[in-house]
């Protein structure tokens, strides 16, 4: 790829356009994962905290691990076979890049905040994932979800109204104009709602390779809208925006 000015994204003001005023927020990072957590208060405890850096550590083992034995895991930019006895971090980003026609690495941020929003679950009666953009949430309230979209002029501005009976639900972020993350596109945001989040990862990075100018928002939207498990699609780019499905576009002010 071509060298590319990207909105600053170092600062992750988004975070704090979706954090619930009934949740408990914490962060945890091991290296490139980067993740904030909110459960609901009545389920909060410190060892919480340590229990979710356990979590992190497994997945992160089991799938540097698996590269370990098949380099190409990590390289490849379409799916490919896997080998015998893979993780199943491994089989559920796999997966994901089959149905979206990307490599396995496509998914690894919404597998990641998946599977561990999944343990948090079985303690917590609500919990939202948010890991580089990509987000598992599992709530029982209506939740609105900031749309972070670079130097668009809808950064901050806007979110997605997520209702109770979504969930467990994955609402994935893809950009060529934001973040370290490979993209072949120029898009400044394509969000997805769906379920699995792996899934929801794999088809916002496929959606967001195909955007270079804002004529090409509907032809990704088209492409994505086909994919089993999709639900909702927003596609950003500058000051033109497109949507399909289950999406509800709400104002939001940012928090100073």
């Amino acid at each position: 790829m071509d060298k590319r000015e990207v909105y600053d994204y170092s600062k992750r003001y988004y975070r704090s356009l979706h954090e619930g005023a009934n949740l408990k927020y914490y962060k945890i990072n091991i290296r490139e994962s980067d993740l904030a957590i909110g459960v609901d208060q009545g389920s909060y405890t410190d060892s919480l905290v340590s229990w979710s850096y356990k979590i992190l550590r497994r997945l992160r083992m089991d799938l540097e691990d698996y590269i370990k034995r098949q380099p190409e895991f990590q390289s490849s930019l379409v799916p490919i076979p896997l080998l015998a006895g893979a993780p199943e971090i491994a089989r559920r980003m796999n997966g994901a890049a089959w149905a979206a026609g990307v490599g396995p690495m496509a998914a690894v941020a919404g597998a990641i905040a998946e599977m561990l929003g999944e343990q948090l679950l079985k303690s917590c009666r609500e919990v939202i994932v948010e890991n580089g953009g990509d987000i598992f949430l599992s709530s029982e309230s209506n939740r609105i979800i900031a749309v972070f979209a670079g130097p668009s002029r809808f950064s901050y501005k806007i979110g997605i109204r997520v209702e109770a009976g979504e969930s467990p639900l994955g609402i994935c972020t893809s950009s060529g104009t934001v973040g370290p993350s490979l993209s072949f596109g120029r898009a400044d945001a394509v969000v997805i709602k769906g379920f699995p989040a792996a899934l929801s990862d794999a088809v916002a990075t496929a959606a967001a390779n195909r955007v270079q100018t804002a004529d090409d928002l509907m032809k990704a939207i088209e492409w994505a809208q086909k994919i089993s498990g999709i639900t909702g699609i927003l596609a950003i780019k500058e000051d033109t925006m497109a949507a399909w499905g289950k999406i509800e576009i709400v104002p939001i002010n940012r928090r100073k």
